[in-house]
């Protein structure tokens, strides 16, 4: 079909129900920006523009390979080597013809936050795991500029949210990363922060699979799949401004092996007793591997 027949109140009628007409012109007009096109970036991306969000500021770097394809969003044989930025951006314009798209190809940077978030309504994190830093400034930008932030981790075959919330709980005050903790530190506060109760724990058959310093460890499709339909609901309700939001120190788990969702409420987030000594452990336990 040409884009010209293109109708966004048709392509777009079958969410009405669970939004209004008005909600959904609403989204029409939102912002909402994504960085890291990776595991649950591309899904994040194609859930906005199925949505009928507006706009959207997509930044990444990496191409598509071969080993992507059992769990990102537009691996294909017909992407491989191409820039993730570019067919995410092609799948969102053949959904939505009218979508406003901002690229950033060199991914999102220190140097660049303002011009990615500028007039950005609310983020999702989209970024690799180990991007210690970058996820660091990310969310003290968002959270000094009163935008509200999701990161929805695909934790084996769940998906872990936390939702960081302009005047709640800072993503740093949750998390405690420090100046002088290593990259190690850094990963197992970031993994027991987002996932305090490790569900996927009961089914990991081959814990050498995780290797902390080679900055890879396992994935399926089925989390990063959850994860994206879980962003994209707190991203609607967000949006809209209605439906329970609820924000760090809460966390949630949504785990489908286990058929179980587990909350918790970390009041004092990482600098917690049990999160301490979680984190003591783990570090024994990694550093034995390293």
């Amino acid at each position: 079909m040409d884009a010209k027949n293109f109708d966004y109140n048709l392509a777009f009628s079958r969410t009405i129900g669970f939004v209004t007409r008005d909600e959904q012109q609403l989204l029409r007009g939102k912002t909402v920006a994504v960085a890291g096109l990776g595991g649950v970036g591309g899904g994040h991306v194609i859930n906005l523009a199925r949505l009928g969000v507006g706009c959207i500021h997509i930044a990444d770097m990496d191409t598509f390979g071969i080993e992507n394809f059992n769990r990102q969003a537009g691996a294909n044989m017909n992407t491989v080597g191409r820039p993730k930025i570019e067919v995410a951006a092609e799948m969102a314009r053949a959904i939505n013809p009218e979508i406003k798209i901002k690229l950033f190809p060199d991914g999102v940077q220190t140097h660049n936050l303002k011009e990615f978030f500028g007039g950005v309504d609310a983020y999702i994190d989209g970024l690799d795991f180990f991007a210690f830093g970058i996820r660091k400034a990310v969310f003290e930008y968002c959270y000094e500029n009163n935008i509200p932030a999701t990161t929805v981790g695909p934790i084996g075959m769940g998906a872990a949210l936390i939702n960081f919330i302009p005047g709640k709980m800072s993503f740093e005050d949750y998390f405690q990363w420090k100046d002088g903790d290593g990259d190690l530190e850094l990963a197992i506060k970031f993994l027991i922060g987002l996932t305090p109760k490790a569900p996927h724990r009961n089914y990991v058959v081959d814990a050498t699979a995780m290797n902390f310093k080679a900055r890879k460890g396992p994935s399926t499709p089925m989390g990063c799949e959850l994860s994206a339909g879980v962003a994209g609901t707190e991203i609607l309700k967000i949006l809209l401004n209605r439906g329970p939001i609820s924000a760090a120190p809460h966390s949630f788990v949504f785990d489908a092996f286990n058929n179980r969702v587990f909350h918790t409420h970390l009041i004092w987030g990482n600098r917690g007793p049990l999160q301490k000594l979680k984190i003591f452990l783990a570090k024994r336990m990694m550093s034995k591997q390293l």
